[in-house]
């Protein structure tokens, strides 16, 4: 298991409001090449997915709470459920497993990737703040 907190400046709401926007998420998560289904997601909520390299699978939104969202992704030989806690001062903790055996031959490139990733959610919270 993977895991990393970060204190993001941005409100909870609008940290809550990316990690929804499912359309949205191959813009900040370099992983996903394209996603496919209902603009905002709810708990229950599935996606059409593709990631790198190119490989098809589902991205279902397993847990949608104030403080809490829960993704579940598959792919051929690759399965990861992750979960992002969002704090009241918006210090938010990324946990992410993995299983399967394309995950087993990844796992030493998955290293710190919990971290990057809120590094990445950060950043393009930051981009949007600007457009706006």
């Amino acid at each position: 298991m993977e895991q990393a907190t970060d204190t993001i400046p941005a409100g909870p709401s609008a940290i809550r409001h990316l990690l929804l926007d499912a359309l949205a998420l191959p813009e900040w998560n370099e992983a996903f090449l394209a996603i496919d289904g209902p603009p905002a997601a709810e708990q229950g909520s599935r996606y059409a997915l593709r990631v790198r390299p190119g490989l098809a699978g589902e991205l279902v939104y397993t847990a949608v709470e104030t403080d809490r969202i829960e993704i579940s992704w598959q792919v051929p030989g690759f399965h990861e459920v992750g979960s992002w806690t969002i704090g009241p001062d918006s210090q938010v903790t990324h946990t992410f497993e993995q299983t399967g055996p394309l995950a087993t031959v990844l796992r030493p490139a998955y290293r710190n990737i919990a971290t990057i990733r809120l590094a990445r959610l950060t950043n393009r919270l930051r981009e949007l703040a600007h457009s706006a």
